[in-house]
């Protein structure tokens, strides 16, 4: 291995172990062992898969895509308090919509980046994605009107650009 590749491999390292305890947040010897077993196995089928595809992945890892992300997760919560009115309030505004959602202004190496960023804020759910739109469903159509008219889609395009 060159040490462009163990540069390469230890950052994924950390990133994934660091992922892998944030979302477990134990630090008891056996699930830290689990958490090693599984960021290992990972780490070998990305090197094989590497070594497999000859083009490296870089970790975008820039200024535009740690704003995306703080963006990101102020619409987890803010989608997470809304859809606790919904469930909690009245059942009358629970009023489940599926739409069609344009994605041509999106470059296509963005557009699963969209689909899930959507899926990710409580309350939507990409279920469709082709050239031309992405399919949502929603628990009210309030929801598909605003990501209609929100920012997710100009945020994702900068990202992309920031990314280039």
């Amino acid at each position: 291995m060159d040490k462009k590749t163990i540069i390469y491999l230890s950052v994924w390292a950390i990133v994934l172990s660091g992922f892998w305890l944030l979302l477990s947040g134990f630090l008891k010897p056996l699930l830290l062992a689990f958490g090693l077993i599984s960021v290992t196995l990972v780490l070998i089928l990305l090197h094989r898969m590497d070594n497999t595809d000859t083009e490296q992945q870089k970790l975008a890892l820039n200024l535009s895509f740690l704003r995306y992300i703080v963006w990101l997760l102020g619409q987890v919560v803010s989608s997470s308090l809304s859809v606790t009115r919904l469930v909690w309030g009245n059942k009358k505004e629970l009023r489940p919509a599926i739409g069609k959602l344009p994605i041509d202004k999106i470059p296509q190496k963005s557009r699963v980046l969209y689909a899930n960023s959507i899926t990710l804020t409580p309350g939507t759910l990409s279920i469709d994605i082709d050239d031309k739109y992405v399919t949502i469903h929603a628990l009210n159509d309030e929801s598909i009107e605003s990501l209609k008219h929100g920012d997710m889609v100009d945020k994702v395009y900068d990202e992309y650009k920031g990314a280039q």
